[in-house]
């Protein structure tokens, strides 16, 4: 037994991927409703408009969370089923706040503890269209609270609040390659809007701000009588060198991680950002003001760890491309000796690699003196499951592998490193839309039937997983 007896554990979604129902009771279109709708952005041209109907369907879900052993359920919440266009002085639409209310009541009578995150992705599209969204530093980080209290003050029962996830994303793939929503780019065959060198950098430090905001308000106007704890999901993989005899290389691993993590976990814990990013990307990289530092030094009462991979690292010489923002060098999944990383998936960018999280872990609480950590996201795709009959789809044992080595990496970084690790959430509940892959790309434990209904059909991995955490939890 080597997790604590107070472990958390579960499964995670978000809500543009999941619940469909976009036009249903005054929701308001998210970035991502109008980035779907621009040909050949998603890889199958689909969209999240009816995704797994899970608005329709939350008894349905509770259900089977329950019947899995859930103890812990991470979603999100959509702003613009809360406040359609978005902003401070906009309607708040009663209907929305309504949905989420009776949701977590029933998860809590199901005995299930909710984790809310209050901004997956999908910023509401008028705050984009009304002043730039996340570019304006004026504006957003306010309407940003605004929600964000608007919810505090809904659901006092929610006790574990996480205002962003994977910013990262946010930043990079929606301001600098245009991959995801709004799909920014300096690439104008992609984009006539975008500057690929500078934005990015810009929505990072304006999250950060809204972060800070939303926490100052939770602690200051609703902790005191709710009692909760709020913090930020970051993402990223562990690393290693790609040839450990070059000092460059090994250097390069740690600079891989700061490009990735640091640039949000280091402001958050002592107040600015990391040197090597400062270093290559100079006055491109905002500077916090002393009150915007105050603001979100310390703005994290747990630390929420988004995770799924590992690379081998290669340093590049020369002056990094102002587009570049991995630290000038490359991701590998080939070492220099010929080692390979991990098996493919379906993901380009997933290859599993168990040892990883346990270094990752141990990286993270190192540098962060050792904050509670929860593992809001940890899964995997696998090569061709779509394709795959139903009979084999339920049969996922490669997924159950990647549990079992993952999980158990984990607990071993909790019994025998210190890693003070409390929960885990497993990604998916279920097959649902995968951003710019559309649908052909499934990581979740259920099957959903696209094409009937929206049935969902747990795998084996579904029910892997309490057998998995009963064995690790202690008892007493």
């Amino acid at each position: 037994m080597s997790l604590p007896k107070d472990f958390l554990w579960g499964f995670a979604t978000a809500a543009y991927q999941i619940e469909g129902a976009v036009d249903a009771d005054g929701r308001g279109p998210s970035i991502w409703d109008t980035f779907c709708a621009i040909p050949g952005k998603i890889a199958d041209g689909s969209s999240g408009a009816v995704a797994c109907n899970s608005y329709n369907r939350t008894k349905e879900d509770i259900d089977l969370l329950k019947s899995l052993g859930a103890t812990a359920y991470r979603f999100s919440i959509s702003w613009s089923r809360i406040i359609p266009l978005g902003g401070r002085n906009d309607p708040i639409n009663q209907k929305g706040i309504d949905h989420y209310v009776k949701f977590v009541d029933d998860l809590l009578e199901a005995g299930i503890t909710p984790f809310i995150t209050l901004f997956h992705w999908d910023l509401p599209d008028a705050l984009d269209k009304r002043y730039g969204g996340f570019l304006n530093k004026e504006e957003f980080p306010l309407d940003f609270e605004n929600y964000a209290r608007v919810m505090f003050k809904a659901i006092p029962k929610c006790k574990h609040w996480i205002t962003f996830n994977e910013p990262w994303c946010s930043s990079i793939l929606g301001y600098n390659s245009g991959y995801f929503a709004p799909g920014h780019t300096s690439d104008r065959t992609k984009s006539a809007v975008g500057d690929s060198a500078r934005e990015p950098w810009i929505v990072g430090h304006n999250i950060l701000l809204a972060h800070g905001r939303a926490v100052k308000a939770y602690r200051e106007d609703f902790k005191p009588t709710q009692g909760g704890e709020i913090g930020i999901t970051l993402n990223g993989d562990a690393t290693y060198p790609w040839d450990p005899e070059d000092p460059a290389d090994v250097e390069a691993c740690d600079r891989k991680i700061e490009f990735a993590i640091s640039w949000f976990a280091d402001p958050i814990y002592f107040g600015e950002y990391p040197a090597s990013m400062r270093k290559q990307l100079g006055d491109r990289l905002p500077t916090f003001t002393p009150e915007e530092a105050a603001l979100v030094k310390g703005s994290n009462d747990f630390y929420g760890m988004n995770h799924y991979t590992a690379n081998y690292i290669k340093h590049k010489k020369g002056t990094p491309p102002e587009d570049d923002f991995l630290g000038n060098l490359e991701t590998l999944f080939y070492s220099k000796n010929g080692e390979c990383i991990g098996e493919e998936t379906e993901s380009f960018w997933l290859r599993p690699h168990a040892q990883g999280f346990r270094d990752l872990l141990n990286w993270l609480s190192k540098r962060y003196g050792y904050p509670k950590i929860y593992v809001t996201e940890n899964g995997t795709s696998i090569k061709g499951e779509s394709n795959l009959p139903l009979e084999k789809i339920l049969d996922d044992d490669f997924r159950v592998r990647y549990f079992d080595d993952y999980v158990h990496a984990m607990a071993k970084a909790s019994a025998e490193d210190g890693v003070n690790v409390k929960g885990y959430m497993a990604w998916s509940l279920m097959d649902n839309f995968e951003w710019a892959e559309g649908y052909q790309t499934r990581f979740g434990v259920t099957y959903v039937d696209y094409n009937d209904n929206q049935k969902r059909y747990p795998k084996k991995s579904a029910k892997s997983l309490k057998a998995l955490f009963d064995s690790l939890i202690k008892k007493e």
